[in-house]
């Protein structure tokens, strides 16, 4: 088992990509700290070995800040929460702007922040421990309507980047995964909102040079191995996982 050993926490373990990835990380061994705003998505956690769920809300520094003191260990962090807005530039809004880095960026900056003492205190203090970011493909290609979401996913990268290089040479790594279009509730709520729900998520198949979208366990395995020790010189990476649409 990849993940023998270490305990791992998730964000926005709820539904989707989160969820997945801690099925993934408990079937390989490890314990599984599943968070989520939403309570009530926990409830399918009952009973599974090696998964712990706790109410999360990233956006409340203190209550992350309890969290992460509370747990027994910590060697990973996946930062899976965020939300996707739609529009242009000359549509987009100071309130819409503000949520968007408030969820995507700074939940991201304050868990790091929590995080890294515990993480370098590994290993008989010379430090050790995995970083995962959500990031997207629209962090690295820009897509239509997503002016607010290209921006903040955008920083997350610069975020990882920089944390990858600060703590470098103390055992802790950073990366971010660039998902494309993810078939996900998430993804479902935002095509109910067309008038033609069936016309969009046509247009999202179609925006994918695969022809499909792809499915939450296909990104899990990537966010496996750079949690696990077989990534341990990577860092400060950004990985695309989008069906080939910045080929």
């Amino acid at each position: 088992m990849r993940l023998q050993g270490k305990t791992a926490l998730i964000t926005a373990a709820g539904q989707g990509i989160g969820k997945a990835s801690a099925l993934a990380m408990a079937a390989e061994g490890a314990q599984v700290w599943a968070t989520d705003v939403n309570a009530k998505l926990l409830d399918g956690y009952a009973g599974m070995p090696n998964i712990h769920t706790v109410a999360l809300d990233v956006l409340d520094k203190a209550a992350i800040r309890k969290v992460i003191a509370d747990m027994p260990a910590l060697d990973v962090l996946f930062n899976c929460a965020g939300f996707v807005h739609a529009g242009t530039v000359l549509q987009a809004t100071d309130e819409e702007w503000e949520f968007a880095f408030n969820l995507n960026v700074r939940s991201q900056f304050w868990t790091i922040q929590a995080a890294l003492p515990r993480m370098l205190a590994n290993n008989g203090g010379k430090g050790s421990g995995s970083i995962i970011n959500m990031a997207s493909v629209v962090s690295v290609k820009g897509v239509p309507n997503r002016f607010i979401y290209g921006a903040s996913k955008a920083a997350v990268i610069g975020l990882s980047k920089s944390v990858a290089a600060d703590f470098v040479t103390q055992g802790v790594r950073c990366n971010a995964v660039c998902p494309g279009t993810v078939d996900t509730p998430s993804l479902q709520e935002r095509i109910n909102v067309y008038e033609d729900p069936a016309e969009a998520r046509k247009n999202f198949v179609a925006r994918q040079p695969m022809g499909r979208l792809a499915q939450a366990h296909e990104i899990a395995p990537l966010v496996v191995f750079l949690a696990s020790d077989e990534s341990a010189f990577i860092t400060g990476q950004s990985y695309s996982i989008d069906g080939g649409m910045t080929i």
